[in-house]
């Protein structure tokens, strides 16, 4: 074989090598992008009811920015020492509408009156962010 003919037998194989990886970079960052993402805030109250009622003002306050993400309120009950605490689950579309919300919320000033309003009647425990596989 001549030296020409190997060479644009390389340059074809490099170049479908490359647009097999580009393409699968692609579909795995598309994919990323459309998992859904919850974040998932463990607290500690005195009292659960006025927390709940405090939650909706909350939600009050995200539809009004646009944010229209599922919410649920649980109260631990059969759980040891962490029996009473209460999880704040928020659902969104994606790590991007996660990121995009978090934004916009840190950046309303009614939102971040309520956040620190929270302080009065709950402690943190934990906060977290799990992806759907």
């Amino acid at each position: 074989m001549s030296a020409n003919i190997v060479s644009k037998i390389w340059k074809r194989t490099l170049f479908a090598v490359i647009s097999v990886a580009i393409l699968l970079g692609l579909s795995s960052t598309a994919s990323a992008q459309k998992t859904t993402v919850v974040r998932v805030v463990v607290v500690k109250t005195d009292n659960p009811t006025a927390y709940a009622q405090a939650l909706e003002e909350g939600k009050a306050i995200m539809k009004k920015a646009g944010i229209n993400e599922t919410i649920h309120v649980y109260q631990a009950t059969y759980a040891g020492p962490n029996a009473g605490s209460v999880a704040v689950s928020i659902e969104y579309p994606s790590m991007v509408a996660l990121a995009e919300a978090e934004a916009k919320l840190r950046a309303d000033k009614d939102y971040v009156a309520w956040i620190k309003s929270l302080d009065k009647i709950r402690t943190i425990v934990s906060d977290s962010i799990y992806r759907e596989l």
